[in-house]
């Protein structure tokens, strides 16, 4: 049983529980491996391979965790599985954007922006977020420098986590942008709108561990924990209770893995970004040449919307939806 009574030595607080790490290193492991079945039954590498690298860093992280629960004393191996288990939930964020892109591309006609702009645009906020956090992480894990230095740090790692929710909530803006064109449209295929939910709810498990991070980062934030004559009562109870840290980090995202793995996009997309649904039906699925764009990549970076374009009453390159292309047969264009 908990008691949130700080544990002499241990660099994790409380004496971590064992089973549970072991619990979720080999859930994360089985999801992973179903991830690898699915990757290769739906030929979706591509689209949903970042899966599968999630959940190895996941299980890998939670086996060093059980590991380290034997031996909660070890930086080391503190570390290690931090770097793991936190390294995890920003890929999956990744193949989100790829995964909306891949929605896109089956509907280009009420796609706010390029489809494939998505993952490009996203990835390179996620670039930016990343380099806050790491400067941030070297500057305060640094006892050696100046206070000063020290504060600077931990203003790039809140900054880095609130550009993290700012991201998300953008990135659900753009998702419900184009779900409410398509529903005024009277677009109603299940197609497009199931992995259309299944992204919503994936991607507000994210959130909330985002969340999440933000709320015990900054109650780390607030202390000189590392001085003498530090109460460590005073911290909040999300650092000194471990079931905090499995509710809102282990649980949310292993449900999010098996989320994808019951509801698997390429269940419902089809594998060629060519394939697009009929304008007239909204049902029928039609090859065609492909949605392009073609500004230069830096260009597409900076303004991934073509606001310049739009200003200037630019037509998007070649509206190829509003030409004839090739139907098709199949029920799921695999």
């Amino acid at each position: 049983m908990e008691s949130g009574e700080y544990v002499p030595g241990s660099v994790y607080f409380y004496a971590p529980n064992k089973g549970a790490a072991i619990f979720f290193a080999i859930a994360f492991a089985f999801s992973g491996f179903y991830h690898i079945y699915q990757c290769i039954h739906y030929k979706s590498w591509r689209l949903t391979g970042l899966y599968v690298f999630c959940a190895v860093l996941f299980a890998g992280g939670f086996v060093v965790r059980a590991w380290g629960a034997f031996d909660y004393t070890n930086l080391v191996k503190y570390i290690v599985s931090v770097c793991l288990i936190y390294g995890a939930p920003p890929l999956l964020e990744l193949a989100n954007y790829n995964i909306l892109g891949k929605i896109l591309y089956y509907v280009p006609y009420h796609s706010p922006i390029h489809p494939g702009r998505v993952i490009t645009t996203f990835a390179f906020i996620s670039a930016v977020i990343e380099a806050l956090n790491g400067n941030g992480v070297s500057l305060t894990a640094n006892q050696s420098l100046t206070p000063w230095r020290q504060h600077i740090g931990r203003a790039l790692l809140k900054a880095s986590l609130l550009i993290q929710v700012f991201v998300i909530t953008l990135f659900i803006l753009l998702a419900a942008i184009f779900h409410r064109r398509c529903y005024k449209s009277g677009m109603r295929n299940a197609k497009l709108y199931n992995p259309l939910y299944t992204l919503y709810i994936s991607t507000a498990l994210l959130f909330a561990r985002t969340i999440f991070r933000v709320v015990e980062y900054w109650s780390i934030a607030e202390h000189d924990y590392w001085k003498p004559g530090f109460d460590p009562k005073s911290l909040s109870p999300a650092i000194r209770y471990e079931s905090f840290y499995y509710v809102f980090e282990a649980m949310l995202m292993l449900i999010n893995h098996v989320l994808l793995n019951v509801r698997h996009p390429r269940m419902w997309l089809p594998k060629n970004t060519k394939t697009y649904l009929s304008r007239a039906d909204g049902a029928t699925e039609i090859d065609g040449p492909g949605y392009k764009d073609g500004r230069p990549f830096w260009v597409t970076l900076v303004d991934p919307f073509d606001v310049h374009g739009l200003l200037g009453g630019r037509k998007k390159d070649g509206d190829f939806w509003d030409g004839d292309g090739e139907q098709r047969t199949g029920k799921d264009g695999c």
